[in-house]
This record gives structure tokens, C-alpha cells and sequence, in this order.
């Protein structure tokens, strides 16, 4: 089998382990392969953490499940260094949960901005500074968080800065009755008996993968159209009146780059060297929805990011 194939071999055996959540899967593997973290929201029970259990199973990778709760301390993820007198050097690191190959923060907004902080360094520049001295993470590392939408009580908003560093936001919805019922007779058969999956795939497939996708080509209007669906979240008062209300501050250039990224994936995915606006318009929401800062007439109006993307793509030409 060829690159392609062994990923979309891999796409295969979790969506039989989360049934009903195909975007889902299809949005973690942009995310490994577009080398990003992703922000998994919605409500309990929705296979968020058996999506990301069931990558790391496939995979043979690391995985830490890291729950963020109020009294978490920013060493509590990163580590801290011991002192150890017998040893020739006196102070020993001890490396954290977030030294692994998947990192799945449950509940990231339980914890409040300092201990979210100690992802920053990670997340971004893929390496964690303690007492002075730089640590770096392992080659395949992803930070999955999740959060839920409803239950707001004794919870901290994530910042903005922290929220520009996930590649994606991905809400996660009810499945519908079909894949139900699909649930019920896998986790039935589950629970009788040991199912023994398939043998893992390498992960070198994934670096290989991100290889390929790097050659997958970016046409002069198909970047104007990424710049343009950015610069109308940054100066809405040249295309639409209900945008001037609705948005704040725009995206940054991560944002940018994001959707660049993500959008050549999917090309790559669908067996394309070529990126067109369908494969702009199918990443734009997950990778602009957390990067818009909405006013408060938006909130007050109960208009959605998401309301405010599809606004985007109707003012801005293809």
C-alpha cells in the first residue's frame, strides 16, 4: 500500500470504533498530518476521548491523559526537577505526562490560566523549558483538548492567545439514529467479548505523509482566496454591513497559514497535488470558528462564529 492508502486505512479502523463521527475522524487526521493541535469540543459521551484513544491505539503511539482540575499546578504537566544529593548532578528533571506522543488535556478550561499556559511552549515551539534548560518533545507530539460546551460553571475561558495555537476547533454533535444503533451492538459485542484489533500501522507513514503534502501545490487565486477570506474578518466595513456588528478583531496570520495547511491536506486526502476552493471552504469553519472575536452584539443577537464564516464566504468571491 502507498502512503495514501495506509491513512485512509487508518481513517477506516477508527470510525469503526466511533460510529457516527466521521468528521470527527476525518478532522484528527488533518490535524496529525498537518503537524497541529486541535480543540475538541462538545458535550460528554460523544467519543471524544475514545477518538483519541483509539488514534494512539492504531498508531502504537504514547498517549497521556492529562485532567485538568482547578488545583492543577503548571509542574503537575511539564515536571519539575528533583534534587537528588547522591547523584553528580544535584538537580534530576523529572518529565511530565505532556512528554508523550498524543496528549489528550480533558477538560482543559477547568484549569485556570497558568497551568493552561504550560501547554503554550509545547504546542507551539515543541519543547518545554524547565530551570533554565530546554527539553524537547518527542518528533510525533499533538495536543488534543477538550472542553464542554454547556457546563460553564468553575471554569476558565481559555485566552485568546492559547486559543490562536490550536490549528482547529472541532465541534462534536449528537450521531444520528442509524449509527445509534450501531453503538449499541458494538459496545454490546465489546462487552462479551475481547475484541483483537488489527495490528498497528507505522508511524513513519505519518512523516512520509507530511512529506507528500508539502509538494501538494497552492495556485496564485487559490492563496488570493485564503488572503481575502482572512483580510474580510480584519476589515469588514469594506464588504458587509452585518459583519462590521459582528466581528471584533479578526484572525492573525496563524490563522493564515492554518487554513493553508489544512486545506492542502484535504487535497491530499482526496488523491489531488492541488488545492481548490471546495477544500478551502470544507476546513474554514473548524479553522477560523475559535480565532474571531465577536462583539457583544453578536453574543447579545446569539450569532454564532459560525453564522459569521458563512456571512464570510458569501461576500468574498471564488
Amino acid at each position: 500500500m502507498n502512503v495514501l492508502e495506509q491513512i485512509l486505512e487508518l481513517k477506516d479502523r477508527i470510525n469503526y470504533s466511533i460510529i457516527g463521527q466521521n468528521r470527527l475522524t476525518e478532522r484528527l487526521l488533518i490535524g496529525l498530518l498537518a503537524d497541529g493541535n486541535l480543540l475538541l469540543e462538545g458535550l460528554p459521551g460523544l467519543a471524544k476521548t475514545r477518538a483519541v484513544k483509539s488514534l494512539a491505539k492504531e498508531l502504537n503511539t504514547g498517549l497521556s491523559r492529562i485532567q485538568f482540575t482547578p488545583d492543577l499546578l503548571p509542574s503537575d504537566i511539564t515536571g519539575t526537577e528533583i534534587y537528588q544529593p547522591e547523584s553528580d548532578e544535584k538537580f534530576i528533571f523529572q518529565q511530565g505526562p505532556i512528554f508523550s506522543n498524543l496528549i489528550l488535556a480533558d477538560e482543559i478550561n477547568r484549569a485556570p490560566a497558568k497551568v493552561q499556559a504550560a501547554l503554550l511552549e509545547a504546542m507551539e515551539e515543541r519543547q518545554i523549558s524547565v530551570g533554565g534548560k530546554t527539553h524537547k518533545m518527542e518528533p510525533l507530539f499533538m495536543v488534543l483538548a477538550t472542553q464542554n460546551p454547556v457546563e460553564q460553571e468553575g471554569t476558565y475561558p481559555l485566552p485568546e492567545a492559547q486559543m490562536d495555537r490550536f490549528l482547529m476547533k472541532v465541534l462534536i454533535d449528537y450521531p444520528d439514529t442509524d449509527a445509534e444503533k450501531k453503538i449499541l451492538r458494538l459496545v454490546r459485542e465489546e462487552s462479551k467479548v475481547q475484541i483483537n484489533g488489527n495490528m498497528p500501522l507505522n508511524t513513519e507513514m505519518i512523516f512520509k505523509a507530511r512529506e507528500e503534502i508539502k509538494d501538494v501545490q497552492v495556485a496564485d487565486a487559490a492563496e488570493q482566496y485564503i488572503v481575502d477570506l482572512i483580510n474580510v474578518t480584519r476589515f469588514p466595513m469594506k464588504y458587509s454591513e452585518d459583519l462590521v456588528k459582528w466581528i471584533d478583531y479578526g484572525a492573525s496570520p496563524r490563522g493564515t497559514i492554518a487554513l493553508d495547511k489544512c486545506a492542502r491536506v484535504a487535497a491530499w486526502l482526496d488523491n489531488r497535488n492541488y488545492i481548490t476552493s471546495d477544500d478551502i471552504r470544507s476546513v474554514v469553519h473548524d479553522v477560523l470558528r475559535h480565532r474571531l472575536i465577536l462583539s457583544y452584539e453578536a453574543n447579545a443577537d446569539r450569532v454564532t462564529a459560525d453564522r459569521v464564516i458563512d456571512e464570510l464566504l458569501k461576500v468574498v468571491a471564488v
